[in-house]
């Protein structure tokens, strides 16, 4: 709390911080003045932000309205002391992360404040800044977890949600950037251990980082690293086949074709690719044309391999006969 010191109630003037919110619309042609009305009351709200008092009801107003408050993430951004107080919310509960004692009221009022991060990670004109900021580096004590406690879930799952928003877009300068901040195994223990929706968002994410020309060679650069990711999508499969998730069975499948088309990581995965999705048991769940397309192509590119290695053993018996 020390490090983010209490900001004053201000902005910068350009967002009209003391100006009276305007009258209410008529009846008729009345688009402009709601408009109006939505943009001083998204600027009173961050304007509480900055106010110890005021930032809980502010926090929580904001990350109920922000899909109808255009450009908040710019607000947020540019307002004077606005990410400090949200900063100032996330390691203000570092202390309760180990020994686990995050209330449900304390893991409420830190996800409101990291809805509002994932607002900034998502905007076009404030992703690259976010990032420049090293912001997401203070994610990562709360994905670090292990509890599995409510608190604690939707404080990993919220979190996954801000690194999902930077890739969603895809960016190589977003995927280095986490690679170097070794994301990596923070996913993989979430996708070992967190509920479904936590273990689908996981997954995402290291899907976009595959699906990134950088990602797949960093992952399958040693085989340390692509093991690790293996063992975890393989144990996620076998999993699957007690509470099947189609969501989450989708990502995988993406997540083992992408790494079919890297040379070295497609025969490894002709000893380690899990027989369930070999044998058709999981035809009854994958009734989207797409992941069954996936899958398909999985089989065909792991089935290759297969075939070139029996030639090339077909072609050494004639050789040495």
């Amino acid at each position: 709390m020390s490090n983010f010191p209490q900001q004053p109630h201000c902005l910068a003037p350009a967002f009209g911080g003391g100006a009276a919110p305007p009258p209410l619309p008529s009846a008729a042609g009345g688009g402009q003045p709601v408009r109006d009305r939505k943009i001083a009351s998204a600027e009173q709200l961050v304007l509480d932000l900055c106010e110890p008092d005021l930032r809980e009801n502010a926090l929580g107003e904001l990350s109920k309205k922000r899909e109808i408050f255009q450009d908040l993430a710019p607000l947020l951004w540019n307002a004077y002391g606005t990410i400090a107080a949200l900063l100032q919310e996330i390691v203000s509960i570092y202390p309760f992360l180990s020994p686990p004692t995050l209330s449900p009221g304390a893991s409420n009022r830190v996800c409101n404040a990291l809805a509002l991060l994932q607002c900034v990670a998502s905007h076009p004109d404030t992703r690259i800044l976010f990032l420049n900021a090293h912001i997401p580096l203070y994610l990562y004590p709360f994905l670090n977890t292990t509890s599995k406690t409510k608190p604690f879930e939707y404080l990993r799952l919220t979190s996954l949600g801000v690194i999902g928003a930077l890739v969603k877009v895809d960016d190589t300068e977003v995927i280095s950037f986490l690679l170097q901040t070794e994301i990596i195994p923070l996913c993989l223990r979430t996708m070992e251990m967190g509920s479904e929706l936590s273990k689908t968002v996981a997954t995402f994410i290291v899907q976009k980082i595959l699906l990134d020309d950088v990602g797949l060679r960093y992952i399958c650069a040693t085989a340390e690293r692509f093991y690790a990711v293996g063992q975890v999508l393989g144990s996620m499969v076998t999993s699957l086949a007690e509470q099947p998730s189609t969501r989450l069975l989708k990502h995988i499948i993406r997540c083992y074709l992408r790494l079919s088309e890297h040379p070295r990581a497609c025969g490894s995965l002709n000893n380690c690719l899990p027989n369930m999705l070999k044998d058709g048991s999981f035809n009854n769940y994958i009734d989207d044309p797409t992941t069954r397309h996936w899958l398909q192509q999985l089989l065909h590119n792991v089935g290759g391999i297969n075939r070139v290695a029996n030639l090339q053993g077909g072609l050494d018996h004639i050789i040495g006969s």
